[in-house]
């Protein structure tokens, strides 16, 4: 049986691969290789799924992440809006996904840290 505290789910859906797990209190979903509209309906979920968890923090971790077209950058504006208190983060990715969320304006309208 799985420890429910570090649980871990990946799947592979065609160029994206979510990878899933509980960290105490944090819910950290990594995203790598490329989110589009093919793999927008897995990242709805497992966000979703985040956000009606208990966890105090909700971190998604774009440093994988190659590519986000319009549909990523709603998923992204969507989960931060559900969120209360600051719970939802994004960890920044690289210089070409960043330069998508600068260009659109919502570099500064999201809550990006840097990782540690």
């Amino acid at each position: 049986m799985a420890d429910k505290t570090r649980a871990e789910e990946h799947r592979r859906l065609g160029s994206l691969a979510v990878r899933s797990k509980r960290d105490g209190d944090a819910h950290v979903v990594e995203l790598i290789g490329e989110l589009d509209l093919d793999g927008a309906s897995a990242v709805e979920a497992e966000l979703l799924a985040a956000d009606a968890s208990d966890a105090t923090s909700i971190v998604v971790d774009l440093r994988g992440l190659e590519f986000i077209d319009s549909t990523g950058l709603r998923l992204m504006v969507m989960a931060s809006e559900r969120s209360e208190n600051g719970r939802f983060t994004l960890l920044r990715g690289s210089a070409q996904v960043q330069r998508v969320f600068e260009i659109t304006d919502l570099a500064d309208r999201l809550p990006f840290v840097d990782a540690q």
